[in-house]
């Protein structure tokens, strides 16, 4: 069978495979821990589910208009102006069908064959792969322990060729959890003042999920504000992925291609789950706050459980719910059996011998970081930190 070129030009994420691999280990009988986790591991809050039971009984199953219905619309731009002080209008917006595919939204409406995209690392395994999908380049400025996983004004700048399309990133960031300062935005603001043609992608959907304060949004910025594309969707902060609601706020004209996409794509997104944004982003964010402050805990966890580990150097993390640590101190070593050459090598060994699943960090492009998830209960981050301290030390 002859299939199409356009799946040679990606690779499947990683983070979908080593789900899928903890799964059959489990369904051998054998209890794995899963540390790849990019969901919480909490149920939806009461009144949002309310409010999509009220939405089936009141017969909202038909089809919606293509970028979602107006008081879905209307509800993300009360969220953007209450949390973020951003000034949108309904046609400004568009809902789609998870963060994801907004993303794709965003990056098919944008880039043509050959423009660059710059991505700093770490960074989430989909941006790469769906830029690649756009026929566009990839162009990674590598960020370093020393700034926190960030990068500069200076290394954005020296990034920048008159093929640059975009720039996209996150903040707080899957995997990194680094996030951005006001102060740090607004240098990075300064350099793209200088590149008019230059489109901003920011993928906040980590917002609610931050250690260090007030999110800060880089739209905010009124020289740059026509250029920002920002993503953002339910699933981390309101613990609905499989709700899978995304959302845009761009200008009209951005937004009006992406609709047209969509259009052709998947159409207006289920009716009951934007029915049940509704309720999500106008009513009590006190279910977010609660998950935020057990994702706190648990971070203060795992960094005091890394401690006694040997050769693991980490940032910690000021957003999100994950650890990206360098682990190419294990790089060479062996069990005996087994031996480490990179961090594929590393995930499979701790997942074959110690039972649990993380995520390679070549996937996020950095080849030298291993991707944990602490969306698990506080129990199971021991035991799999156990495990994997045991499993280590057996590495010579």
């Amino acid at each position: 069978m002859a299939l199409s070129s356009l799946l040679q030009r990606f690779s499947e994420p990683e983070t979908l495979k080593m789900a899928k691999l903890g799964r059959e280990l489990r369904a051998q009988g054998i209890d794995v821990i899963d540390l790849s986790l990019g969901e919480p591991d909490f149920d939806t809050p009461q009144h949002i589910k309310d409010a999509a039971i009220k939405a089936i009984n009141d017969n909202w199953s038909h089809y919606s208009p293509v970028p979602g219905f107006l008081d879905a619309r209307e509800a993300v731009c009360a969220k953007l102006k209450r949390d973020n002080n951003l000034d949108y209008k309904p046609e400004q917006i568009v809902i789609s069908t998870g963060a994801k595919q907004s993303l794709a939204n965003v990056i098919l409406a944008l880039v043509d064959e050959g423009e660059e995209v710059i991505i700093p690392t770490p960074y989430w395994v989909t941006y790469s792969e769906l830029v690649k999908i756009a026929r566009g380049k990839v162009v990674e400025i590598r960020s370093t322990v020393e700034n926190k996983l960030k990068i500069t004004p200076d290394e954005l700048e020296k990034a920048i060729t008159p093929n640059t399309k975009a720039f996209l990133f996150s903040s707080p960031c899957n995997p990194s959890g680094a996030v951005y300062s006001k102060e740090e935005l607004a240098g990075l603001v300064e350099v793209f003042k200088k590149h008019p043609n230059i489109y901003i992608i920011s993928d906040e959907i980590y917002e609610y999920i931050n250690y260090v304060g007030k999110h800060e949004s880089i739209a905010q910025f009124d020289a740059i504000k026509d250029r920002v594309i920002l993503v953002n969707g339910l699933a981390k902060g309101f613990a609905m992925t499989g709700w899978r609601i995304g959302y845009t706020a761009s200008t009209v004209e951005i937004a009006k291609g992406m609709e047209k996409l969509q259009g052709q794509m998947t159409s207006g997104t289920n009716t009951i789950a934007q029915k049940a944004t509704v309720a999500a982003l106008t009513q009590d964010l006190a279910p977010s706050v609660e998950m935020t402050k057990e994702f706190t805990r648990r971070k203060q966890r795992v960094m005091e459980l890394i401690k006694d580990i040997p050769g693991i150097s980490c940032t910690e993390p000021d957003g999100a719910f994950y650890i990206f640590p360098d682990m190419s101190y294990y790089y060479g070593k062996s069990d005996g059996e087994t031996t480490i050459a990179n961090s594929a090598d590393l995930c499979m060994y701790l997942l074959n011998k110690a039972h649990v699943s993380s995520v390679m960090g070549a996937a996020f492009g950095e080849p030298n970081g291993v991707r944990f998830s602490f969306a698990n209960s506080l129990e199971k981050i021991e035991q799999g930190w156990e495990r994997i301290k045991k499993a280590l030390a057996a590495l010579k």
